[in-house]
This record gives structure tokens, C-alpha cells and sequence, in this order.
């Protein structure tokens, strides 16, 4: 209960901050740029080694390209039957079908399931959704806006990114043995910042602005990314036989909040900035009460 109350502490302090005080210029810049590059790195190094190699793995992984081409053929369809802009059918691929798996989905599965399901977390994170964030969210992003996806630009980001990094480096690690006392007693803290920095990042973000006839955009990204698509997931791996915490986690972390990293994409190709934001906002409020909603579910 402490876990989840720290939760809503740090969103609630981001929001009020946002909204009463005065906080310096590029403070969300600086508190993103320490947790993608410094806290998010030193938890992967600290937990992937940990990390039990056994054959259910898989499904955490395949359970956000689910979400992710699930997303991307649903809104096509929806697109074309309801007439919707190629911006409104990219924006929501992006943002409904890329999880905030990282900055939500961490402290969520740390609070509700401790180191060992926050070491599945960063499996379905690390090798799930930020290659396809990377990969196809830039592609799609590009198709959308009528841009060219440049391949070599999409490689370079994926094996120089920090935590892509510290994935490769903290597997050979535990294939190794471990890291030495001494060395965790290092990591662990400074990755211990992710949880409260993110989810101050987080709430300092809230935004809710919905256009003119984005309603049932709106309600149809919410449903999927909350609902079917986690239904899916969890569909999926009952039938192959997936079961216990990798079950649990890999469930969701389909079903955690979009992803804030996809609404800047958005923001950035011009791809109804206004709906993708709103989405985003809407999610996260609602995450906090739909994922530990699922957990007992999945639990019972």
C-alpha cells in the first residue's frame, strides 16, 4: 500500500507543482534526461541480472508488439470506415499502442509485485516496446505524416540508447554471475530515483485538451489500450500455456498507460498533438485505477 501511495504522491506533487508554483525553465527536460539516461540505465544494470532465463519469457515481449500492431491495424480499419486524417489514425497507433512500460510501468509492477516482477518489467520494456518505439513508431510517425523513414537513423538509435545498453551489458553479467556486493550497493540507489523523478515528470505533463469531434477517438484509444488490447494479451497466454508472474506482468504491461515518449512523437510529426495529449493524460488517471484492478483480477 505504501508502494502505491508513493505513486500517487509523486504524480500529485508534478500536477500541483505544474499548476500553483513556479517551477525553473526545462526542469521536466532536466528530471527526463537524468531518469532516461541515468537512474533507467543503473536499474536495468541492477536487475537484468537477476533476471530467471526460463521458456516463458517471450510473452512479455510479444504481448507489446501485440498492443502495438494490434493498434495500428484497428485504427486503420476505424480510419477508413469512420473517415478519419491519416494525423488522428498515426496518433493514435502511437500513443495507443506504445505503453508508458518504463516510467508507469516500473513503479506499478515494483509496487505490486516487488524486484521480481519489476525485473519482467524491464524484459517486456527493454526488449518489447522501446525497439518498436524506435523501429516502427518512427515508421509509422513518418507514414502518417508523409515523411521518409530513415533506417540507419532508427539502428543508431536503438543499439546507442543507454538502457539498450545496459540490457546487453547487465546479461552478460548474470550469465557472469552477478555483480559484486560492493557494485549494487551502487546501482540500486541511483536507480531507486527513477520511480519518484518519473512520476513527478509525469504528472508535471498532465494535459487535457480535446478538440472539436475527438470524443470517440478518444474513447476508442482508451478502450483498446486499456481494455481489448490487454484482454488479448492475456488471451494469448493462457492458450500457449503462459502462467504465474510472467502471466501477471506481461499482462499489464499491456495495459499500463500510453506512452509519454509516443505523444512527443506525435507532437513532433504533427500528428493531432491536441488528441494524442489528451489520450495520454486521460490514460494515466485511469491506469492507476484499471492496472491494480487487473492485478487482482489476474491474481484471483
Amino acid at each position: 500500500m505504501s508502494a502505491l501511495l508513493l505513486l500517487f504522491t509523486c504524480l500529485l506533487l508534478g500536477a500541483l507543482v505544474a499548476r500553483f508554483a513556479s517551477p525553473p525553465a526545462g526542469i521536466v527536460h532536466g528530471i527526463n534526461w537524468w531518469v532516461i539516461n541515468i537512474a533507467l540505465p543503473a536499474l536495468v544494470l541492477a536487475l537484468v541480472p537477476r533476471v530467471q532465463v526460463d521458456r516463458q519469457l517471450w510473452f512479455p515481449v510479444a504481448a507489446m508488439w501485440i498492443v502495438f500492431f494490434g493498434a495500428w491495424l484497428l485504427f486503420a480499419t476505424l480510419g477508413k470506415l469512420l473517415g478519419w486524417s491519416r494525423g488522428r489514425i498515426g496518433a493514435l497507433t502511437l500513443v495507443c499502442g506504445l505503453g508508458n512500460t518504463s516510467f508507469m510501468g516500473y513503479p506499478m509492477m515494483m509496487a505490486l509485485h516487488g524486484k521480481e516482477g519489476l525485473a519482467l518489467a524491464v524484459v517486456a520494456d527493454q526488449l518489447g516496446c522501446f525497439p518498436l518505439l524506435a523501429s516502427a513508431g518512427v515508421a509509422v510517425a513518418s507514414l502518417y505524416a508523409g515523411r521518409a523513414a530513415q533506417p540507419v537513423v532508427i539502428a543508431r538509435r536503438i543499439l546507442t540508447f543507454p538502457a539498450f545498453l545496459a540490457l546487453l551489458i547487465g546479461g552478460i553479467v548474470g550469465v557472469l554471475g552477478g555483480w559484486p556486493s560492493l557494485v549494487d550497493g551502487v546501482l540500486g540507489p541511483i536507480g531507486a530515483t527513477l520511480t519518484p523523478l518519473a512520476l513527478f515528470s509525469v504528472g508535471m505533463q498532465f494535459k487535457f485538451q480535446l478538440g472539436e469531434g475527438q470524443f470517440p477517438a478518444l474513447l476508442a484509444g482508451l478502450g483498446w489500450k486499456l481494455l481489448l488490447a490487454p484482454l488479448i494479451a492475456w488471451g494469448l497466454g493462457v492458450a500457449t500455456g503462459v502462467g504465474g508472474l510472467t502471466l501477471t506482468v506481461g499482462v499489464l504491461q499491456a495495459a499500463v498507460a500510453p506512452m509519454i515518449s509516443a505523444a512527443i512523437l506525435a507532437d513532433e510529426y504533427d500528428l493531432e498533438p491536441t488528441l494524442a495529449n489528451t489520450v495520454l493524460g486521460a490514460g494515466i488517471v485511469l491506469s492507476l485505477v484499471t492496472i491494480p484492478i487487473g492485478n487482482l483480477l489476474l491474481s484471483g
